[in-house]
């Protein structure tokens, strides 16, 4: 009980600040959504009763109606995710993972640090090509079995997680923010950035993170060790040949399915519809691997959780608490640039802790372009930064689908993710707004 009122004096006070430069109702979602904040991270509730609240805080302090809200629950990407965890279930079910988990202790170093950094390679190299969703949907199973030991399961999840969001952003197609900037750009006819010169200009970002990233995440495992003994003469199950199959082909169509503009424009397959429906194919008779019963390991409350981030990405949209933000912020246009590029990606990084990161760049960018515009500084300079930024956040599971896939592991807590993300998002806002005045703005 304490921690409940913890969180409804922090929301008091957040709302009384608020109300020095915003409106009743402005004012009232932001103190909402600090309540909220702060249960998630203090687990005052368990994740799933607290991703529930705004179908009805949001209507009972007038801000979205219950329809409005509910809506949000039922988004289509959820369902991707739902797809995901039948996967990853059947991959569970016929130990698929821990013979994978088995090759992968004989081909990178033995030790808590050689898999941190692998698990963050993997995933970064992966999520590059693939939806950084899928790639932690695919990973996460096989990472908490290399150890039984609590401290290192909970790292060996957030390298995956943090490893798919490192590697998303390396091309335009790695994670839906990248193709909204690409998209954006050629409504305000500012010249595209080719799939090869992204890659030129993110590779180097990605790598100074994932030399970074892991080997913070890696320190205190001294005396840890992986405690999985190593058979290197396992055969595969046939069970879990046909599903390895399945998940070959399951990758092959993602791929195949994936655009490379301007190049090739994939198959125009839905990936929402691609996940769930091998995921429903692992309840087919004689092909699959599930029951019905087995439907009861999937972690609602990290379904229910993305429905509370896209509610609040509604709330400030249709609330107009985005334009009013985005008024605010007309005063920086003064500022030097390197200020103006920090202050725009600490603003961004932060923000998308709370709310979808796809909601959240649809929303900024139409307002950093504003601001970019009046400032006179390098237009797509600081549409990337703000673009990047939106993926570089670490602290909360709904900041991004990759840390909402390691909190669903039941490996993570809240408390364990803010604290490693607060120090990795300072570390990313400095590292980005580094790259971007140093390297990009010579190329951009």
């Amino acid at each position: 009980m304490r921690k409940i009122i913890i969180a409804i004096i922090i929301a008091a006070m957040m709302f009384f600040a608020a109300g020095l430069m915003f409106n009743t109702q402005h004012a009232l979602l932001i103190a909402l959504i600090a309540f909220l904040v702060v249960l998630w991270t203090n687990e005052g509730l368990s994740i799933g009763v607290v991703s529930l609240l705004p179908i009805l805080l949001f209507p009972s302090f007038g801000i979205l109606d219950m329809k409005a809200t509910m809506v949000n629950y039922s988004n289509p990407t959820i369902f991707l995710f739902l797809g995901g965890f039948m996967i990853a279930i059947a991959t569970q079910k016929t130990n698929l993972h821990k013979y994978i988990s088995n090759k992968l202790l004989t081909v990178f170093p033995n030790t808590p640090r050689g898999m941190i950094f692998s698990l963050a390679f993997t995933g970064a190299l992966l999520s590059s090509v693939l939806s950084n969703s899928t790639t932690a949907l695919l990973l996460i199973p096989i990472a908490i079995f290399l150890s039984d030991n609590i401290k290192l399961k909970a790292r060996l999840a957030l390298a995956i997680a943090y490893g798919c969001s490192i590697g998303g952003i390396i091309t335009p197609i790695g994670t839906p923010p990248n193709l909204i900037l690409l998209g954006f750009m050629q409504q305000h006819h500012i010249e595209p950035i080719a799939f090869i010169q992204w890659i030129f200009l993110t590779a180097p970002l990605a790598l100074l993170m994932l030399l970074v990233i892991p080997f913070l995440l890696s320190l205190g495992l001294s005396d840890v060790s992986l405690d999985k003994e190593v058979t290197t003469k396992e055969k595969l199950l046939p069970t879990q040949k046909r599903l390895l199959f399945i998940l070959a082909g399951l990758i092959a169509l993602l791929l195949v399915n994936s655009k490379i503009e301007p190049y090739y424009s994939g198959l125009g397959l839905n990936e929402t519809g691609i996940l769930l429906g091998f995921g429903l194919l692992m309840f087919v008779p004689k092909i699959g691997f599930l029951e019905w019963e087995d439907a009861k390991n999937i972690p609602y409350e990290i379904i229910f959780l993305f429905g509370a981030g896209f509610s609040i990405a509604a709330a400030f949209s249709k609330t107009g608490l985005a334009e009013e933000v985005a008024n605010n912020l007309l005063a920086l246009t003064n500022l030097p640039v390197i200020l103006l590029i920090l202050l725009v990606a600490a603003l961004i990084t932060f923000t998308t802790e709370i709310t979808s990161n796809t909601a959240l760049i649809s929303i900024a960018l139409p307002i950093i372009y504003s601001l970019g515009q009046v400032a006179n500084v390098n237009m797509t300079l600081i549409l990337m930064v703000a673009t990047i930024c939106a993926s570089y956040a670490f602290m909360l599971p709904i900041a991004t689908p990759p840390n909402a896939i390691a909190m669903s592991s039941g490996a993570v807590k809240v408390k364990e993710m803010a604290t490693f993300g607060f120090f990795i998002n300072i570390i990313g806002i400095l590292m980005i707004t580094m790259v971007a005045l140093v390297y990009w703005q010579h190329f951009v």
